[in-house]
């Protein structure tokens, strides 16, 4: 942005208006002119001869006071013309009165049923007050594409009333309809709904694949229109038999273990007991495809009770050193071994840049006490050996200024200081903020000499404009340029997915991570999201402690001694919640581009992951007392080395050919069927078609809840989407909120028709250029100047100047 395209204004005192200046700064033009014209007329007053004498006569010379009438007048006449110049405007407010219509957006999707219907009585009552009603239903049977009904009825300062519970299942979400709303000044309201009947939802979650003989953990939540009904029962059964029978806790939520016996496909079946409005969201169905135990590696010189453990998970083969041919395992495990001895590098190497996984595991002969700095093993790793005091990064700082975080400027400023204050000398940070498009507020700088500059700037950013995400994502990568870095996004994430995560996977292409920070009344679901695609961080507003081991901040303590997740968006960490004392603790510091999981109380890098060619490498670097893993091989802390070793082998089937993959699906949405081998089988139902040497895909679109079964394997069909989700959607309130809206009860027709009114009377800003103003002036002095002295002529006062 040109600086001659900045504006400044200003209110006019005694009335409504505003005047204002399109270019400011061609009003440096007024002083300069005065200093030339000050040396074209005042300089030499007294007038010269050829010989350089004074010549006072009144035929030579004219007066003194009449040459200050002439520079009077010129600087005047270039006043005015400068002012015209820099483009004078007043606004003002002019208050029009619409149509008082309102359009009614009304669900009639199947969700609706446990509402008590109010859309007839209340378009009636409304039309009574004098309001003219437009409906539109906008949502049936299974599919509630409300976002899209919200869109297709927009127009220039238009008024709905939305009667929906604001689930959408598909289309435009009301992130993005919102936005719309916005830009052309429509309003967004709601009614209040009053529930008629009770309705709840089971849902099991899980591991797709399992191995035979392995301890596994599911999840079962219960969810109700109001909350979890408490004291239901439900049962969960394995393949038809009975493996648990549980109350509804107060939370809703439960886990079941089970241990599966045989191969193959397995299937799990909650019931939610107790009649309610709908009987198909009762039953939720899950799959499991349990495989034979995934061979391991086990390298180490030395008896640690970690082998034991890995042996109650896994196929595990112990050696002192690396072999020349790793074919058979799906990962190899170093604990504690020294670079010398580690053995085969080269085909370590040749493993996991083809996919297998790699965990080494610290000690008292590892990394740093190892020789792992020298050695080719190091290229390996996500750390390097030796510590540091704060790593050096390139981040910019996303900020998002738009209105849909305006009621939330000050935190969102306090957030970014915050955020700035987590992040070492070492760093070079530049700020971008945005709202419908980005703009540059400080560009890439050191943080040791440019601290106190950055947070002036951030402390004078100011809110407004629509919310486009995806826009501030990009105006971050270009700050940072070819050579990558890391965006922080501060964000509410109130804007639509699609364009976000569009904007995000071209960020991970160009090798920048997001870490998104969500402030306000976050949609998660978008920041997330936006972080999983480029490999970072979904932090809330109150986690950004965790970015000063990542970027070196100068106090890297947490509070308490124990381990702390880093990153809980991570396959590894995610709902865990460490209590382990890890003393011991290896010297390293997390390489660029690897991801900190967890770290010890003193903020030292205790497991550390990255991708590496096809292949995962994990890094343990922490570790108890004793030398061994200690507490860590204890519950809950032992689900991290599990999850570890498990992320490492990824696919427990890579290696398999003749495999069917089926995963689980809800009535009306699709399902890919993958074969990976040479010859597809044949199925009635389905149809293969290659889609790569050795690999095969077929769709499937169920029209009905149950289990499938196709060659090899099994799919799981639940309930529709329609059914997921009950209670009026947060997504909806929010829309009404940042649109100026209300939420009105179903009796309250004559408020609803008040309102209408209202918002039908809008005020617009009228905007009037006063530019011609200034030349007419200017003309007007020139004009009286040159008749003044063609007068002055006349009546032979002297000469004109």
């Amino acid at each position: 942005m040109s600086l001659f395209a900045l504006g400044v204004s200003t209110g006019l005192p005694g009335t409504d208006a505003t005047v204002s200046l399109a270019r400011p700064l061609v009003l440096v033009g007024v002083p300069v002119a005065a200093v030339v014209l000050w040396l074209l007329v005042l300089r030499g007053s007294e007038g010269e001869t050829e010989d350089g004498r004074g010549d006072t006569s009144p035929d030579r010379a004219p007066s003194r006071r009449a040459r200050f009438a002439l520079y009077a007048t010129r600087l005047l006449v270039v006043t005015c013309l400068v002012v015209a110049a820099a483009g004078p405007t007043t606004v003002t407010t002019a208050t029009t009165p619409g149509d008082p219509t309102v359009t009614m957006l009304v669900d009639d999707s199947a969700s609706m049923g446990v509402y008590s219907p109010v859309a007839d009585d209340l378009e009636s009552r409304i039309e009574d007050e004098g309001v003219a009603v437009e409906r539109v239903t906008v949502a049936d049977g299974n599919r509630s594409r409300v976002g899209e009904g919200v869109v297709a009825n927009l127009r220039p300062n238009a008024s709905l009333l939305v009667v929906s519970d604001g689930r959408v299942t598909g289309g435009t979400s009301l992130a993005e309809a919102t936005d719309l709303a916005r830009s052309v000044n429509a309003t967004v309201n709601r009614v209040r709904l009053t529930t008629e009947r009770s309705d709840a939802r089971v849902v099991v979650t899980g591991p797709q694949k399992a191995s035979v003989g392995v301890q596994n953990q599911f999840g079962v939540r219960v969810a109700g229109v109001e909350g979890a009904p408490t004291g239901r029962a439900v049962t969960v059964s394995v393949d038809g038999s009975e493996v648990a029978s549980r109350q509804v806790p107060k939370d809703g939520t439960f886990t079941v273990e089970h241990n599966f016996s045989s191969t193959g496909p397995h299937r799990i079946t909650a019931r939610l007991g107790g009649g309610d409005a709908y009987a198909v969201d009762d039953t939720y169905r899950k799959t499991v495809q349990v495989v034979e135990r995934s061979r391991v590696l086990y390298v180490s010189r030395g008896d640690h009770a970690f082998e034991d453990y890995l042996r109650k998970l896994y196929d595990v083969t112990r050696a002192k050193s690396v072999p020349d041919d790793l074919s058979d395992y799906y990962a190899v495990v170093v604990h504690d071994v020294a670079a010398p001895d580690v053995g085969n590098v080269s085909a370590l190497q040749d493993h996991v840049i083809d996919g297998g996984g790699l965990v080494t595991v610290g000690g008292d002969h590892a990394y740093g006490k190892g020789g792992y700095g020298d050695s080719r093993l190091s290229s390996l790793l996500p750390v390097e050996v030796g510590g540091s005091s704060g790593r050096k990064s390139r981040v910019v700082l996303a900020v998002d200024v738009s209105g849909s975080a305006s009621e939330g400027m000050r935190i969102q400023k306090a957030l970014a200081l915050n955020v700035l204050s987590q992040l070492g000398d070492r760093n070079e940070v530049g700020i971008v903020a945005f709202s419908g498009s980005p703009y540059r507020v400080a560009d890439l700088s050191s943080l040791e000499s440019d601290r106190k500059t950055l947070k002036r700037k951030i402390r004078s950013l100011r809110s407004g404009g629509t919310t486009d995400i995806g826009s501030g994502l990009l105006g971050a990568s270009k700050l940072l340029g070819d050579e990558g870095g890391t965006v922080i996004l501060l964000s509410d994430g109130r804007d639509g997915a699609k364009p976000a995560f569009a904007a995000a996977n071209r960020l991970a292409d160009r090798n920048v991570r997001v870490v998104s920070v969500g402030v306000g009344s976050v949609n998660e679901r978008v920041l997330r999201g936006i972080a999983e695609r480029t490999d970072g961080t979904f932090l809330l507003a109150n986690e950004t402690s965790r970015l000063r081991v990542r970027f070196g901040g100068a106090n890297r303590r947490y509070s308490g001694d124990h381990a702390v997740v880093v990153d809980d968006s991570h396959f590894v960490t995610r709902g865990v919640e460490p209590t382990a004392t890890l003393p011991g603790v290896n010297d390293v510091s997390v390489k660029p581009g690897a991801d900190l999981l967890v770290a010890t109380g003193d903020g030292a890098p205790a497991l550390t992951s990255w991708r590496f060619g096809l292949g995962r490498v994990a890094a343990v670097t922490a570790y108890g007392a004793d030398g061994g893993l200690g507490e860590l091989r204890s519950k809950p802390d032992s689900l991290l080395l599990s999850r570890t070793v498990n992320w490492a082998i990824g696919d427990p089937q890579r290696k398999a050919t003749g495999v069917v993959a089926a995963p689980d699906t809800r009535v009306g949405e699709s399902t890919t069927v993958v074969y990976a081998g040479e010859n597809p089988p044949e199925s009635a139902n389905l149809s293969f078609s290659a889609v790569a040497p050795g690999r095969y895909e077929a769709e499937a679109t169920p029209t009905d809840p149950g289990y499938r079964t196709v060659p090899g394997s099994a799919y799981a069909v639940n309930y529709p989407s329609e059914y997921a989700a009950l209670g009026v959607s947060p997504a909806l309130k929010r829309s009404v909120e940042r649109t100026g809206g209300r939420a009105f009860g179903a009796n309250q027709a004559a408020k609803i028709a008040e309102a209408i009114r209202r918002q039908a009377t809008r005020e617009r800003e009228v905007r009037r250029s006063w530019d011609w103003a200034a030349l007419l002036a200017g003309l007007v002095v020139l004009v009286g100047e040159v008749c003044a002295r063609r007068l002055r002529r006349h009546r032979g006062n002297g000469v004109i100047p």
